[in-house]
């Protein structure tokens, strides 16, 4: 009996020993943004992608309020990746987020993903033709929390409309709701174009896309804000807009938490910047069409992560002082 117990434990140990082990090594949390936007589209196609690609990782997405959410969330460790904006990266770290003057060291850049323009839609009937006749009216600036929101407390205060309008924070497809319900005079979107809540507004109702950038360059947006650059919307991007916009932009960030390992973040990027990861990322959202290799550090003003300055130094690209990594 004692025997064949023996030969039982020794087949049991035997077959233990033959079988693969399947767990992931490491399970990483990747912090995207609100339901059907950019930012969710983003962070959930690289989440399934990192997970089917590199061996013995699992990236989790989880939904957020978007930029500035992440920034905090990733600083903390509560998500080992993100998405952010430049421009709030930039502020994070130098304590000048509008009301929080907390330093975000931990926060590090991975990659650029995408421009995201500021775009000031209003309806073609209500009157308001330029940036100026927005006082007083009901303007959706994004929703809590989100980058968008930021961005335009920053532009409005810059050209001296903050307080002198009535801010709704709501996210892009509640304001375009609001709009079309006749709720709101103007909706405000950072994100790359086109952008379906404006696609959608613009189906049932004509708009209009209000110049930002000549009235921001008036007031000093290079030398006040100067991770944001000029841009143009193109022509007909919306139906019922047959005119460029003069805008500017903000760069869309992968971001990750410095005390990721660096071995994982530079596996991270050697498996998204491929033919195939960046085909299937264009897939899961054209905007993606922006991302390549050679503009992997584009608008990156703040430290790279240690294991992203490596890969982006193998790929050739010249990094700035600014975004040497700590």
């Amino acid at each position: 009996m004692k025997r064949f117990t023996k030969s039982l434990i020794a087949i049991a140990a035997l077959m233990m020993a033959l079988t693969p082990v399947t767990f992931a090594k490491d399970f990483l949390k990747f912090s995207g943004g609100p339901s059907g936007g950019t930012y969710q589209y983003f962070s959930n196609g690289m989440a399934i992608y990192l997970s089917k690609n590199i061996s013995n990782l699992k990236v989790s997405n989880q939904a957020s309020r978007g930029s500035v959410e992440n920034i905090r969330k990733v600083n903390t460790k509560r998500a080992d990746f993100g998405i952010a904006y430049s421009g709030d990266l930039y502020l994070a770290r130098n304590a000048r987020l509008a009301g929080d003057k907390n330093k975000y060291m931990n926060v590090r850049a991975v990659a650029f993903l995408y421009k995201a323009p500021a775009q000031l839609a209003v309806l073609k009937d209500s009157g308001i033709m330029n940036v100026a006749q927005l006082k007083g009216k009901r303007v959706a600036l994004g929703g809590p929390g989100s980058g968008a929101a930021a961005s335009a407390e920053r532009f409005m205060r810059l050209v001296g409309l903050w307080d002198n309008i009535d801010r709704q924070f709501l996210g892009y497809s509640k304001a375009a709701s609001a709009m079309k319900d006749g709720h709101l005079d103007a909706m405000w979107i950072l994100a790359g174009y086109p952008t379906r809540a404006l696609i959608e507004l613009a189906a049932t109702q004509d708009i209009k896309l209000l110049h930002v950038y000549p009235v921001a360059a008036d007031n000093g947006l290079a030398e006040k804000l100067p991770f944001y650059q000029p841009l143009y919307i193109p022509a007909n991007t919306y139906e019922g807009v047959p005119y460029a916009t003069a805008s500017f932009f903000d760069s869309a960030l992968w971001i990750a938490n410095k005390k990721v390992s660096a071995d994982l973040v530079y596996k991270s990027l050697k498996a998204i910047y491929t033919t195939k990861g960046l085909k299937y990322l264009v897939n899961v959202k054209s905007t993606a069409k922006q991302m390549s290799i050679k503009g992997g550090v584009t608008g990156i003003v703040t430290p790279l992560h240690k294991g992203a300055e490596r890969f982006w130094k193998e790929q050739g690209l010249s990094i700035s002082k600014g975004a040497a990594a700590q």
